[in-house]
């Protein structure tokens, strides 16, 4: 039995790990082993930041919350403002009241009057 070659195989997974390393310095770009080690841990990192992101997006979204309640009534705090919500029985995520109290305040000044009549 004739021997078989697996250059194209290895050449196929070495320029793989090659192109995903564009534009990184030095010889992490150009030699397949520091490549393959600066793509795993930039894909470690990226894991991590795709769950991470949601976290901060709810962290801004309830800081936006937050200053849109107080610009209306200065003793109504988010944590109350949300009770006031639940108690109300309006089913409304913060992406959405971020979104409210920042382009539509007349809106999200009506839902911080329901909810704080629920408060009542």
């Amino acid at each position: 039995m004739s021997r078989v070659k697996g250059g194209t195989v290895t050449h196929r997974r070495h320029k793989k790990i090659i192109d995903q390393a564009k534009g990184y310095y030095g010889r992490r770009k150009s030699t397949f082993k520091v490549a393959a080690q600066a793509v795993d841990k930039a894909n470690q990192y990226a894991t991590r930041d795709r769950h991470n992101r949601k976290r901060n997006f709810r962290s801004l979204w309830i800081q936006r919350i937050n200053a849109g309640v107080r610009a209306i009534d200065a003793d109504l705090t988010y944590s109350r403002f949300i009770n006031g919500l639940n108690k109300a029985g309006i089913e409304v995520d913060r992406k959405v009241l971020a979104e409210l109290a920042v382009n539509e305040p007349a809106a999200f000044e009506a839902i911080v009057g329901q909810a704080k009549a629920a408060l009542a």
